[in-house]
């Protein structure tokens, strides 16, 4: 199957990366979300994403027009029509998923592939609620997604050959790494990253270090980009506990509770970037 036109549900951070990735490497998008406040906040982040791009001679004008032209904003399902394949992009939320995924079934054709973007949640489970098991796949990009190389694809117990073959050649054609991952919880990277992550929390709440230094001794002495607690900081507190709970929840085992600091942090509203105050403080 060869895709040209990509649906993605969801225009906040996860959604719009991948709908500029999408239109960048010339294939059409819609991006749907619940309002046309949050639809307009997408585009104006990829209008903003791509003229950094500019700023750094990596996109010239016409390439921004091009790839902006590519993207069609929408609050309507039906808009998904014209897709091959239509990727879930929306909050951690098994049930949320659930529903957005059997919305998608019924506006979309039958040969449609459906992926969600989910990072810790069952593409077996997921696909078991869709009459297209065999045309439901994990695509799982990671933030920032049109700096980022790689892509999980996961594949659910039921998922077929020729799904995994589209969408792995979809991955290819938007320039990203793609590794093939069997269905299990937090897959492959984030099994290993968010539990990670757990531990800087517990070592932080036991004393040990400080915030920075917790962050430069995993920068400076495992070669990382961004030490743990700022990576905990941009991709969401709130998304980490809920990666640890899953992984509680699944595994039944307790080398996955959550630290009780994040728990504080989330139930505190302390989420990060995105509420301006994680275990770092931001400003505008």
């Amino acid at each position: 199957m060869h895709i040209d036109t990509v649906g993605i549900i969801g225009a906040g951070t996860m959604g719009n990366g991948i709908a500029q990735a999408c239109a960048v490497s010339g294939i059409k998008v819609v991006m749907v979300d619940i309002t046309q406040e949050a639809v307009n906040k997408g585009l104006a982040t990829i209008v903003a994403s791509l003229e950094r791009l500019m700023k750094k001679h990596k996109l010239t004008a016409a390439q921004r027009d091009a790839a902006m032209a590519l993207i069609h904003g929408s609050t309507r399902y039906a808009d998904l029509q014209p897709a091959q394949l239509v990727i879930e992009a929306a909050t951690e939320n098994y049930d949320l998923k659930v529903k957005i995924v059997k919305q998608i079934e019924a506006m979309v054709g039958p040969d449609v592939i459906i992926a969600s973007n989910t990072s810790s949640i069952s593409i077996t489970k997921l696909a078991a609620v869709t009459g297209r098991a065999d045309r439901f796949i994990g695509m799982h990009f990671f933030n920032p997604v049109p700096l980022m190389a790689l892509v999980e694809i996961i594949r659910g117990l039921q998922t077929s050959d020729a799904t995994h073959a589209a969408v792995h050649a979809l991955a290819t054609a938007l320039g990203k790494t793609p590794i093939t991952v069997k269905n299990a919880p937090g897959f492959v990277v984030n099994r290993i990253l968010v539990p990670m992550i757990n531990e800087a929390f517990f070592v932080l709440s036991e004393g040990l270090a400080s915030a920075e230094d917790i962050d430069a001794g995993m920068k400076l002495g495992c070669n990382q980009p961004i030490g743990p607690l700022a990576l905990a900081d941009m991709v969401g507190l709130d998304v980490c506990l809920a990666v640890m709970e899953v992984y509680l929840s699944e595994f039944g085992d307790s080398k996955y509770r959550a630290c009780p600091l994040l728990k504080e942090m989330v139930a505190a509203g302390r989420l990060g970037r995105k509420t301006g105050q994680g275990v770092y403080l931001y400003s505008e």
